[in-house]
């Protein structure tokens, strides 16, 4: 099992962490501030839990006036970026701390009050670490100064301030609180969107086409009209609009899967579907094959996908849908295809022992299910 997140608060960063600290703030404590970190509770906290914990016990040591508080903040982050960590996180090619998000956690959590200061400190902070969380609160309070705001950032010379005028207001954005106003009408979130289509930045288009793509949840038919609008515009937004639709596409989406080309399934057929492990152990893999058909004068464009019904606790399945290719396919051709699974242990997925199903899928049209086993 790989590492948990949560650890990425090792020794090494408390020992930046709190060499920092010791620079911007002249009577620090360090055994005292670590003492209040690592609690009695701090051990079974996960990740998100931990930078909420780090956000409150950096309050207790930062001065009670919030304005001066910030500019320690920026203080802190001026002098991170002269020291090796700063060095080795450009090298990870995100060019962002992942470390120091809690830093954008302290303004949401205690800056709601100080609308001003707080967009200039986010401003700042989200250019080392970002801070799509911390806008949040902000957006639900003042949503109509926000999204105006987040406007302005999508125009910003920082790519990391353009990345957090999308990531900031996705409405289902994962591990931060939702944005109910925007999930039920996210007509402002379109303008930014455009401002950033074309962005130079690779994060920056990312974060346009996982905000499409959580649009898409709640207002399919906004996304859709913006497919057929942005389409062929550029390799750009051909790449944005495709990766933003991608839930649509795994739904079978007819109306988003004749845009992109994948059509009629009346001559593609599936023979020969075989497992070859009807029991899989955990920590092993599920392993099939099947002959795909094209059975036409003609190459067709095919979408070919595999759903994992996994076993609940609760002992009903959960589906999960995998890609296995998206190309066309020759003509009165018969390819064999051949897959595994895997069901090594892993700290996003908890496996549980039982029944368990596979099917395929082409061009979203799901095909019958056959039986695995997932035993110790």
């Amino acid at each position: 099992m790989g590492e948990p997140f949560k650890n990425i608060f090792n020794e090494e960063f408390f020992n930046e962490y709190t060499k920092a600290l010791k620079n911007v703030i002249g009577d620090f404590d360090e055994q005292l501030f670590l003492s209040q970190i690592m609690d009695d509770k701090w051990e079974n906290k996960g990740i998100v839990d931990r930078g909420r914990h780090l956000s409150t016990t950096l309050k207790n040591i930062l001065p009670s006036d919030y304005k001066t508080a910030t500019d320690n903040i920026i203080e802190l982050i001026n002098y991170l970026k002269e020291t090796p960590y700063w060095s080795k996180v450009q090298d990870t090619g995100f060019g962002l701390s992942l470390e120091y998000g809690f830093l954008g956690g302290y303004v949401g959590d205690y800056g709601l009050d100080d609308y001003e200061t707080s967009i200039e400190t986010i401003e700042e902070i989200t250019q080392f670490t970002s801070c799509e969380g911390a806008v949040r609160p902000f957006i639900l309070k003042y949503p109509d100064e926000m999204m105006k705001q987040m406007l302005i950032w999508s125009k910003h010379e920082n790519w990391a301030v353009r990345r957090v005028s999308s990531e900031g207001c996705r409405p289902r954005l994962p591990w931060h609180m939702a944005l109910p106003n925007l999930k039920e009408n996210p007509s402002s979130i379109i303008p930014i969107l455009e401002n950033l289509k074309n962005d130079p930045s690779e994060s920056v288009r990312k974060s346009v086409a996982n905000n499409l793509n959580d649009i898409v949840k709640d207002n399919p038919k906004i996304v859709i009209d913006l497919v057929k609008k942005w389409k062929g515009e550029s390799k750009n937004t051909d790449w944005i609009i495709k990766h933003g639709c991608r839930t649509l596409l795994k739904q079978g989406n007819s109306e988003v899967m004749e845009l992109f080309g994948f059509g009629s399934i009346e001559n593609i057929k599936i023979e020969d579907f075989h497992i070859s492990t009807p029991k899989v152990k955990i920590g092993e893999s599920l392993e099939f094959n099947f002959k795909l058909l094209n059975n036409i004068d003609e190459k067709s464009k095919i979408r070919l996908e595999y759903a994992i019904y996994y076993q609940k606790a609760n002992g009903t399945l959960s589906k999960k849908v995998y890609k296995i290719s998206e190309k066309e396919y020759k003509e009165n051709s018969v390819t064999l295809i051949n897959r595994k699974q895997s069901f090594k242990l892993i700290t996003t997925r908890k496996f549980h022992l039982g029944l368990h199903k596979i099917s395929i899928i082409i061009n979203g049209n799901e095909f019958e299910k056959h039986d695995f086993e997932l035993i110790e």
